[in-house]
């Protein structure tokens, strides 16, 4: 049951590819974009290259642990095989190397961890070209 889905996102195919050696990290991703997306969590760039030629994305989340192996390297060549997919690439928070190195190989953006719901699909929405509604938190004093 898809619960806040608007009917416009249930009937489009976006294809999500999320690819992590972490389970938990992978499920935790299909979990949050399933309801908007055909989210396929997948643990090796291998896996997702052979399933990205019968079905290719529209978004590649790369997860820490497949880009600390891979590097810019890795970034490289999954911007060759699938040239119109956005690439999100899974840093940790305090990791400014890494997002700086992400960003610097061709990510179109980054994601920290710890990932929470609304900053997932928020930025996974904005790099597929959906509108996204701004957000202003208020402060009380």
């Amino acid at each position: 049951m898809q619960i806040g889905v608007e009917a416009q996102r249930a009937v489009e195919n976006r294809r999500v590819f999320v690819i992590d050696e972490d389970e938990i990290n992978r499920a935790a991703l299909q979990f949050m974009l399933a309801d908007d997306n055909e989210t396929h969590e997948l643990a090796s760039v291998g896996e997702a290259l052979r399933k990205g030629q019968i079905l290719p994305p529209d978004l590649v989340v790369v997860g820490v642990s497949v880009l600390a192996k891979g590097g810019a390297p890795l970034l490289a060549q999954l911007r060759g095989a699938w040239s119109r997919a956005r690439l999100l690439a899974m840093c940790e928070t305090s990791d400014i190397a890494c997002i700086a190195a992400a960003r610097q190989a061709g990510a179109d953006d980054t994601l920290a961890r710890p990932l929470k719901l609304e900053t997932v699909r928020r930025k996974v929405d904005r790099l597929l070209g959906r509108p996204v509604a701004v957000s202003i938190p208020v402060v009380a004093s």
